[in-house]
């Protein structure tokens, strides 16, 4: 696509360009493999000396066309699909850390990458150090080891809303001699692009806004291109240093810029699997092409949703970066001048269990285990999706006991607002 391109454009025409006589809207390639004349081809296919397809494992037209959209979108030069969020993360740490090495994260994420991140990869033998995303530059500084390789936060985080200064997160980041990774689900490149402020690697779950129609799991990984590894060489071996299954070849110096990539696709979802089904990459694809313009409702919505809810004396607190009241209205303004995302984090005057009758209450608004779709829905994380961490963990997770997580949708916000009053009223 033509750099010039405005988002929306790319939202729409990006990563599928037909030639001739091809088919206008990309095609499902449902096929886990693909036909080659010559053996020497395919040996010269699976020791990477040429591009191409020959297992859907590895590499999907579908799924590439529909990666190169999420690339161009966000700014980076290349991005993976994986089968999911949480595949994604783990796949964007684990492609430069390995048993004995430590990373750094905010611990104002998602319950499920907390557990990720702070049980599951300590079973693996990467230590995690979780710090507080709004100290200051010193104090998240000495949380880093000598073994360290990486730096993590969300730019939103989900379920607190609290808003990442990815400024200082990239110089803290840099000045140890590590990526910082972005998980930049909540915003979409539509309303923040972290490459911008530094960030070198950024993760989705596209189950969320990109699809956006609660159809389809899946995640991406996306790399700038910046972080120079070779710079870096002793840190990150596994970029820098050859590979044994691949002949000896070296990710850095045979691939460059696309290095992180390059190793993410053709050693981990060659060893682990977790590929995006081509069916699922073509449904994700219907809704990245709305993409810009449902992201411009959600905000609208949640906004006057968020000014309601502040205004209702029955709600104790509220937590959404449009709001100047919030303790993030100016970072959002900074890294998300036209607009944050749908969902509003607050809680209600009385005790959890008047949370739960509100949510009970609700007509419209359903209960789902899920964020960031077209249908406005309700969660309590306490009791759902965090229930997992102890009390101690919730508040240092950024998560209240009694914190109720809106994700506002498209509908009208006049009858989104008429729900939650009639159910606070219930």
């Amino acid at each position: 696509m033509n750099k010039k391109f405005k988002k929306g454009t790319v939202c729409v025409q990006g990563g599928w360009a037909p030639k001739n006589g091809e088919p206008r809207v990309l095609p499902i390639y449902q096929s886990t493999t693909f036909k080659y004349d010559s053996s020497e081809h395919m040996a010269r296919l699976f020791d990477l000396e040429d591009a191409g397809y020959f297992y859907t494992r590895l590499q999907n037209p579908t799924n590439d066309a529909v990666a190169a959209k999420i690339a161009e979108l966000e700014g980076g030069v290349a991005a993976m699909l994986t089968s999911s969020g949480q595949a994604a993360n783990f796949y964007a740490v684990f492609n430069i850390c390995e048993a004995g090495d430590h990373m750094v994260c905010s611990s104002t994420i998602y319950g499920g990458t907390f557990n990720l991140f702070g049980v599951t990869l300590k079973k693996l033998g990467i230590d995690v150090t979780f710090v507080d995303a709004d100290a200051n530059e010193e104090e998240i500084s000495k949380a880093f080891r000598p073994n360290t390789k990486a730096l993590f936060g969300e730019t939103m985080s989900n379920p607190g809303m609290n808003v990442l200064d990815i400024e200082k997160f990239a110089r803290i980041a840099h000045n140890h001699g590590v990526p910082l990774i972005v998980d930049n689900t909540f915003a979409t490149p539509i309303n923040c692009r972290p490459f911008e402020w530094g960030a070198d690697i950024v993760t989705h779950s596209t189950t969320k806004y990109m699809d956006g129609h609660a159809t389809c799991v899946g995640g991406a990984i996306v790399d700038s291109g910046n972080f120079d590894w070779e710079a870096h060489a002793d840190k990150f071996p596994g970029l820098t240093q050859p590979d044994e299954s691949y002949h000896g070849l070296a990710y850095s110096k045979k691939f460059g810029k696309l290095a992180y990539i390059t190793k993410a696709t053709a050693q981990l979802m060659r060893d682990l699997g977790s590929i995006q089904s081509p069916q699922n990459a073509f449904l994700l694809n219907l809704g990245l092409e709305t993409l810009h313009l449902r992201m411009r409702q959600h905000c609208k919505n949640a906004q006057a949703v968020a000014e309601y809810l502040e205004a209702n004396d029955k709600v104790a607190w509220i937590n959404y970066p449009g709001l100047k009241s919030s303790k993030y209205y100016d970072l959002a303004q900074k890294y998300m001048p036209e607009g944050t995302c749908g969902v509003i984090a607050f809680g209600l005057k009385g005790s959890r269990e008047e949370a739960i009758h509100f949510m009970d209450s609700l007509k419209m608004i359903c209960i789902v285990t899920h964020v960031a779709d077209a249908r406005t829905c309700v969660l309590h994380p306490a009791s759902h999706t965090h229930r997992q961490l102890s009390d101690e963990q919730l508040i240092a997770a950024g998560v209240a006991p009694d914190l109720i997580r809106l994700s506002v949708g498209i509908e009208d916000a006049e009858d989104i607002i008429a729900d939650i009053e009639q159910a606070i009223n219930a």
